[in-house]
């Protein structure tokens, strides 16, 4: 993204923060993992969002005063010779400056300094925090060990949660964003199509992952936008399994949902096939259901339409072909054939943090998922595609991966490379 992409963020931030206030969001900081190694840091994605910076312990200020004049300030980490022989080179103020237009850059150590002069400049009554919980038991960040601080030494500072103001920002896809997404979607497409070609019985999970990952190393060393879902067989009964040690049986259903990202964009993809690249008569008769379920919501979503009414339409629509199709006998069975909610947005995050919507809105992108579990017959696999509302209705952004039984039996049988 270029940095006006960035400004034009900010610039929408800054409307709705309120005059004498101030903003800290906070890049994260990286978590050990054993005596003297770190897991992958994974920068918080609203400061990501707002800077395009993705550097560990960096800190975004914005100070809004009294007459609505904004300012803003971003701080890095110091040059560290020694720190830059073990783990790379630290980016540069001009740098910083570069992606996120923010001509204000300062050394990380600075913040608190600066930060403690505008509290007590008796020119701010209120601060803004990303205090983002997904769950109350999840460990607090830079941004919570923060609030602690200031409550304590700034008692006359009203904390209000920044992220409820990013997230109106993100609910709505701007066109940069989505064209982000379309190049996301064709890389995981070539993951898909790869381990539908390389796809045989005896085949283990994690010979799918590889193939998988390595489509997508063609295309830069971002890696998967989350950890792959592939699972044969009986494993596929758990939703969000990770262990990639089962192998494919003659006949079983191979089940994925993978995604790659572009420019911090995301996709969540989910397509299921027999290992040995022709679906018998359960599994055509399960899939087709899935698929026309899928196609009639493609159909009838757009603006207007309530969110809650995807996953339930879904529902509705996919039980009535399942009973046509003599799986059950009424609309009371379904939970047990469809396990999981049929939409999720997506963007920066697989699972995208958004405003709480009723409403669907043109620039909305969500999942449209049709999972189906028949445990009886062994047979458990998933329809995921990325759903753009437009204007008139909506767009399948995925439909560029094959999903028809069709089009994904034509593509099994070119082969294993």
């Amino acid at each position: 993204m270029k940095k006006e992409y960035f400004q034009g963020n900010r610039e929408r931030l800054h409307g709705q923060m309120k005059e004498n206030s101030l903003l800290v969001l906070f890049s994260g900081t990286e978590l050990r993992k054993t005596n003297d190694e770190y897991y992958p840091f994974y920068a918080e994605r609203n400061f990501v969002y707002l800077t395009g910076l993705s550097g560990k312990e960096s800190v975004l200020l914005i100070w809004k005063d009294g007459q609505g004049t904004v300012g803003e300030r971003v701080y890095i980490l110091p040059p560290d010779k020694m720190a830059e022989r073990w783990t790379g080179e630290r980016i540069k103020a001009a740098q910083a400056e570069e992606i996120s237009g923010i001509a204000d850059v300062a050394y990380a150590d600075a913040f608190r300094k600066d930060f403690h002069g505008m509290a007590v400049s008796g020119n701010y009554a209120r601060l803004y925090l990303d205090l983002y919980k997904a769950d109350s038991s999840d460990q607090n960040r830079a941004s919570h060990f923060f609030r602690q601080k200031v409550s304590g030494e700034y008692p006359f500072l009203s904390i209000e949660n920044a992220n409820v103001l990013v997230r109106n920002l993100r609910t709505i896809k701007q066109p940069c964003e989505i064209e982000a997404m379309r190049e996301a979607q064709k890389i995981t497409r070539d993951g898909i199509v790869a381990m539908m070609k390389a796809s045989r019985p005896g085949m283990y999970e994690y010979q799918y992952k590889a193939e998988f990952d390595y489509a997508l190393g063609q295309h830069g060393p971002q890696g998967p936008a989350f950890p792959s879902i592939i699972s044969a067989g009986k494993n596929n009964f758990c939703i969000h399994y990770y262990g990639y040690k089962g192998v494919a049986a003659d006949g079983d259903m191979v089940l994925n949902e993978v995604g790659a990202w572009y420019d911090n964009l995301m996709n969540d993809v989910s397509r299921g096939w027999p290992c040995n690249g022709k679906y018998n008569e359960r599994q055509r008769l399960l899939y087709q259901c899935a698929l026309r379920t899928s196609n009639h919501m493609f159909d009838i979503i757009k603006p207007g339409m309530k969110m809650a009414d995807v996953d339930k339409e879904a529902r509705r629509f996919n039980c009535a072909l399942l009973r046509d199709a003599g799986v059950l006998k009424n609309e009371s069975e379904i939970g047990t054939y469809m396990w999981h909610g049929g939409a999720h947005h997506v963007g920066y995050d697989v699972h995208d943090v958004i405003r709480t919507t009723e409403v669907i809105a043109p620039g909305m992108v969500f999942c449209v998922d049709i999972g189906i579990y028949h445990e009886e017959w062994g047979i458990g696999f998933r329809l995921e595609d990325n759903c753009l509302v437009t204007e008139a209705g909506c767009e399948n952004l995925s439909a560029i991966t094959p999903r028809t039984i069709e089009e994904i039996e034509d593509t099994m049988q070119k082969g294993y490379r």
